[in-house]
């Protein structure tokens, strides 16, 4: 077993990065895989939240690279799928408090125990984002159809480039294709075009994805939610599966042209 470790970031705060993590994480475990989650984001945890695990929190992963607790013992379980971990952040430290190489160590320790280490990276291209894709196999870019997330998003896939991690994929998220036929927001097209590289997933606005983050429970396991089939979508395209995208919008000719786009008819 030779884990493949996932980055997961974005260029702007508040694009559904965190959330993107916990759904992907447990899609995986729903599917048999043994997942560690690592959050990246030092000072400002979130994960944990997410996951519904806050209150089961002893030892973060500053505690590991510190030495007061072994990897183990920083790996919380998840309450449904005995596969799935936490390792949360430090909450009291700031960023400086890990580094790069730290990052690596924990990665190739947890590498022939699991199946995919996913880290959650903290939004901007600051210490924290250099440590979160240290270690990376692969990395997956999260934005929003807006202007502004976009452009952040083009200066990470720069930076990813420019530090040979390989060409990242993309995770549209949030995308609402009523505003796209009404021009109010950038279709997956556009931002296709301005990004230049690989979509593995476009992710539908859907407000289930907010109910499940407040309750920490990833909408992935909602058989009614739209967000969730994307997330799992995206899961089993990581594990290497041929899966077509959804068709978000029947009425018009606009997943039609995603599908050309990516490849796929």
């Amino acid at each position: 077993m030779t884990a493949q470790v996932i980055t997961v970031t974005s260029g702007k705060g508040g694009v559904g990065k965190t959330t993107a993590v916990a759904n992907l994480a447990t899609a995986l475990a729903v599917d048999g895989r043994k997942v560690v989650c690592i959050d990246g984001d030092i000072g400002l945890r979130n994960l944990d939240v997410i996951m519904g695990l806050e209150n089961r929190i002893v030892y973060d992963i500053v505690d590991v690279i510190e030495g007061r607790c072994k990897l183990r013992q920083a790996m919380i379980r998840d309450k449904h799928y005995p596969e799935l971990y936490l390792i949360p952040a430090a909450q009291t430290r700031d960023k400086n408090a890990v580094s790069p190489s730290d990052m690596k160590r924990i990665c190739n320790d947890l590498k022939s125990e699991v199946d995919f280490v996913i880290i959650d990276s903290p939004a901007g291209i600051e210490r924290g984002f250099r440590n979160a894709i240290a270690a990376a196999d692969r990395v997956l870019v999260v934005t929003n159809p807006e202007v502004s997330a976009v452009r952040d998003a083009d200066r990470v896939v720069g930076i990813l480039e420019a530090e040979e991690k390989g060409s990242p994929s993309l995770i549209l998220n949030r995308l609402n294709p009523a505003l796209v036929k009404n021009n109010d927001m950038l279709s997956a097209e556009d931002v296709l075009d301005l990004l230049g590289i690989h979509l593995i997933g476009v992710v539908p606005e859907d407000e289930t994805v907010i109910i499940g983050s407040n309750r920490g429970a990833p909408v992935v396991n909602d058989p009614k939610s739209r967000a969730g089939q994307a997330f799992r979508n995206i899961a089993r395209r990581l594990q290497g599966e041929d899966v077509p995208f959804m068709d978000l919008d029947q009425q018009s000719g606009f997943w039609g042209a995603i599908q050309r786009l990516t490849g796929r008819k």
